[in-house]
C-alpha cells in the first residue's frame, strides 16, 4: 500500500494561485478546464489510509481523462465503467499503466439497461481480456449476456431499498432502474450460477455525493449489503467457491460551500467494515467524485455587465454547455474573481479592499436558456468586462456532461503535474460541432446505410 500523504482534506477554492491561474487563462483561452492530477493521487492516497483493505475502484464517470484514468491506475485503483466507451478508456489507461500489459482484472463494466452495441463490444473485449467483470441490473441482461456467448465473471447489481445523496436524481439506491430487488438477488445469482456464469460479486450503489449527516443511511444500505452476502454465500456454497467481494459503491460526499465540512474518511471507514459485518468475501468501493472535485477547477471569462432590476447581470464565455450541475442539479460551486484577487494581493488586501465594492451577482452563460446560470444574487467583488473567474470544485462531472447545445464547441482541458502544464484535450472547434454531418454527406451511399438497428431481437 503506497504511504498515506499528509495533504488537506479538502482543497478549497482560495487555495488555488489565482496568479497562475489567470495565466493558464491567457496562454490557452477560455473557457478552460484546469485539472490538478497531484491532487487526484493526494486524494486516492487518502482514502486508501481509510480503507486499507478494500478493493479501490474508480468510477469514470466522474471524470474519464485519459490522464485521470492513467494516474488512478499507476496509484493502484481499478476502474468502473457505466459504458462500453468507458471500458474502451480504462482498457486502454490499465494499457499505458501497466508495465507487463493490461489485463482486464481491474476493469468493472456495470451494465445499467445496456444497448446491444455496448453488450457486444464488452463481449468482444471480454474475449481478449478474460477477467473482465461485468455487473449486471436485470435478469434481461443475464439472458443476452448468454446469448452471445458470456460466461465470464459476473456481479449482480442489487436495488437496496435505501437511497442517498445531494439531489433526488442521484439517489440511485432505492430507484427502479437500478439492481434486481435485494430479496430476489439469491434466486438469481443460483440460477446464473447454474448456466455456467462465474458469479463473483453483488454489488449495490446508495446514491452520489452523500454528506456526514447521511452516514446513518449508509450505514443501514452496507448492513443490508453484508447480510445479503451472507445468504448469498450460503447459497451458493455448492456452485464453486462463493462470492469474491461485496461492491458497496461510492457515492463520498465532498463539501462545495465554503462552510460545509469534509467527511471523516476514518468514520466512514469504521462505519462500513462494522456494518458489513464478518462476510467471507473483499470489501469494495468505487468513488469517482472525491477523488476527482476538488482537483479541477473550471475558468471563464467575463463578456458583459449590466445592471438589471434587482442584481448585477454578469455574462461569461462558459455556460450550462460548460458545467452543467448548476441548471441540472441546482447545485452550488463556489466563485471567485481571479482579476479582483490578483489586484487585491498586489496592494496587500483582501478582494474587496481595492475600490472593488462587494455586490450581488447572477453569473450567467451564453446559452439560450434561462437556466444557464451558475449562480444568483451570489455576493463578490464587482465584476468588470475581461476579468477572468474561476470556478471550484470542477473536477467532478464538469467536462464529463459538457455537449454542444446551442451549436457551441466543448472547452479545452490542461493537467498539472509536478510543476509542469501540459495540454489534455484540445478545444473543440465550430468544424468539429458540423463534422460529422459532413463526413455523413461525403460518404459513400451504402456507408449512409451502416446499421442503426441496435435493438435486441434475440
Amino acid at each position: 500500500m503506497t504511504a498515506p500523504v499528509e495533504s488537506p482534506s479538502i482543497r478549497r477554492l482560495a487555495d488555488w494561485d489565482p496568479t497562475r491561474l489567470e495565466s493558464l487563462a491567457q496562454d490557452y483561452g477560455s473557457p478552460l478546464y484546469v485539472l490538478d492530477l497531484e491532487r487526484v493521487r493526494e486524494n486516492y492516497r487518502r482514502l486508501e489510509s481509510a480503507f486499507p483493505d478494500a478493493e479501490i475502484l474508480y468510477a469514470v464517470k466522474a471524470n474519464a481523462l485519459g490522464d485521470v484514468l492513467e494516474t488512478l491506475r499507476e496509484e493502484g485503483a481499478g476502474l468502473e465503467c457505466a459504458s462500453a466507451g468507458e471500458v474502451e478508456r480504462a482498457l486502454a489507461a490499465s494499457e499505458s499503466a501497466a508495465e507487463n500489459g493490461a489485463t482486464g482484472a481491474n476493469v468493472h463494466y456495470t451494465a445499467v439497461n445496456p444497448p446491444a452495441r455496448d453488450l457486444e463490444w464488452v463481449v468482444d473485449a471480454w474475449e481478449e481480456y478474460p477477467d473482465l467483470t461485468i455487473t449486471v441490473g436485470a435478469e434481461d441482461t443475464i439472458d443476452r449476456l448468454e446469448e452471445r456467448g458470456y460466461d465470464g465473471r459476473l456481479c449482480l447489481r442489487v436495488n437496496p431499498g435505501i437511497g442517498a445523496g445531494h439531489h433526488e436524481k442521484v439517489q440511485t439506491g432505492a430507484a427502479a432502474k437500478f439492481g434486481v430487488p435485494a430479496e430476489r438477488a439469491v434466486d438469481v445469482l443460483a440460477d446464473a450460477a447454474d448456466r455456467g456464469f462465474d458469479v463473483v460479486g453483488i454489488h449495490a450503489h446508495v446514491g452520489s455525493g452523500v454528506s456526514s449527516d447521511q452516514l446513518g443511511d449508509h450505514r443501514e444500505f452496507v448492513s443490508r449489503m453484508g447480510d445479503l452476502a451472507r445468504d448469498v454465500s450460503e447459497a451458493l456454497a455448492g456452485d464453486g467457491d462463493g462470492l469474491e467481494f461485496v461492491d458497496v459503491g461510492g457515492g463520498f460526499g465532498v463539501p462545495y460551500r465554503e462552510e460545509d465540512q469534509p467527511l471523516d474518511l476514518e468514520a466512514v471507514g469504521d462505519a462500513t467494515r462494522d456494518a458489513l459485518g464478518d462476510v467471507d468475501a473483499a470489501l469494495t468501493i468505487e468513488p469517482g467524485r472525491y477523488f476527482v472535485a476538488d482537483a479541477g477547477v473550471l475558468l471563464t471569462a467575463v463578456n458583459t455587465v449590466k445592471e438589471a432590476r434587482d442584481t448585477l447581470a454578469v455574462g461569461v464565455d462558459a455556460g450550462m454547455t460548460t458545467l452543467l450541475r448548476p441548471a441540472m442539479y441546482d447545485a452550488y460551486h463556489p466563485i471567485r474573481n481571479l482579476t479582483a484577487a490578483i489586484e487585491a494581493e498586489q496592494h496587500g488586501a483582501s478582494d474587496d479592499e481595492r475600490g472593488r465594492e462587494t455586490v450581488a451577482q447572477t453569473i450567467a452563460g451564453p446559452i439560450c436558456e434561462s437556466g444557464d446560470v451558475f449562480c444568483e444574487n451570489r455576493h463578490l467583488p464587482v465584476s468588470e468586462r475581461t476579468d477572468v473567474l474561476v470556478i471550484g470544485n470542477a473536477g467532478a462531472y464538469g467536462y464529463e456532461m459538457a455537449n454542444q447545445y446551442n451549436s457551441r464547441p466543448r472547452p479545452a482541458s490542461i493537467v498539472l503535474e509536478d510543476g509542469d502544464v501540459r495540454l489534455a484535450r484540445r478545444r473543440e472547434t465550430l468544424e468539429d460541432v458540423t463534422r460529422l454531418e459532413r463526413e455523413a454527406r461525403d460518404s459513400e451511399p451504402s456507408a449512409n446505410h451502416e446499421t442503426h438497428a441496435e435493438h435486441d431481437t434475440r
